[in-house]
């Protein structure tokens, strides 16, 4: 059974190239200029796509935590004031739209309620991603389906009977399941790779991918080799910039490593047929005397 969905035409499963996910998420700070420079990096480093976050913060932010202050740049404000500040709208997501279509990169966003769902879906995105924390939301699942894109699914903070009843609601078809442990920066030693392999044999017809919070590149690209048809990882200018994510993103010079070393490992995996090459023929003579 091939394992096959496409995203804006482009071919994402067994067989097909890696679909490289940079996550700008918020590392932009609320600042449309970050933003556009976060894309720069993407393209540069040769990603399919970029990915937002879009919320609601009257429907997602809990009402025991709105007034709890925080220290932002901003100054010490509430955090509801903190995540209307980090919240791109409609001005700003036409800018991204404009930019994206220009740079000739995907884009699309992990949308956290059922408006944000609405307001993304203006600018007609190749796909919907759905965030670990909305996996148990059954309604917010329902509702993705309703535009009949594909969709992507984090799976982090969940086991096996929260992802199989996600995948129930959802259903299996147009549907990346993505592993994940939703730690920032995420230990290496509960990384679970091998949950790729585990993920891969349960859901059979379904491409699996892995979307890390880690520190460095050598994990993503172990993904990768153990079958993840999807690598996401959230990219910032500097780690040490103020941000929740930033800690575990990648700058600008570590994606197009990152990039590079999983379309290396893409080209040396080669078809598994064992044969002597045409570069071996001179060598045989030169070297084997029976």
């Amino acid at each position: 059974m091939t394992r096959m969905i496409e995203i804006g035409g482009r071919p994402v499963g067994d067989g097909y190239p890696v679909y490289i996910i940079a996550e700008i998420g918020i590392n932009h700070n609320g600042d449309i200029n970050i933003a556009k420079k976060l894309i720069d990096a993407a393209v540069l480093a040769g990603c399919d796509a970029v990915k937002f976050q879009k919320r609601t913060p009257e429907l997602c932010v809990p009402a025991e935590q709105a007034n709890v202050m925080r220290e932002t740049p901003w100054g010490l404000i509430t955090y509801m004031e903190y995540r209307h500040r980090v919240e791109f709208g409609q001005e700003e997501f036409e800018k991204i739209d404009h930019y994206c279509k220009e740079r000739n990169i995907a884009w699309f966003a992990s949308c956290w309620d059922e408006r944000a769902v609405d307001f993304i879906n203006k600018f007609t995105p190749p796909c919907y991603k759905i965030a670990s924390a909305g996996i148990t939301n059954d309604n917010l699942l329902k509702f993705h389906r309703k535009w009949g894109k594909p969709i992507i699914l984090s799976t982090g903070m969940a086991n096996m009977p929260i992802i199989e009843h996600a995948i129930e609601v959802l259903g299996k078809d147009d549907l990346i399941v993505l592993h994940c442990t939703s730690t920032y920066p995420c230990k290496v030693e509960e990384l679970n790779l091998k949950g790729i392999i585990t993920l891969r044999e349960k859901f059979p017809e379904i491409p699996i991918g892995y979307s890390g919070h880690e520190v460095g590149l050598s994990t993503s690209l172990a993904a990768a080799v153990l079958g993840a048809c999807v690598i996401e990882r959230h990219i910032t200018l500097d780690r040490a910039m103020w941000g929740s994510d930033q800690a575990a993103s990648i700058e600008p010079q570590g994606f197009m490593r990152l990039v590079r070393d999983i379309r290396t490992v893409e080209k040396a995996m080669g078809d598994g047929c064992i044969k002597i090459y045409d570069s071996e023929k001179p060598m045989i003579s030169r070297l084997r005397r029976v």
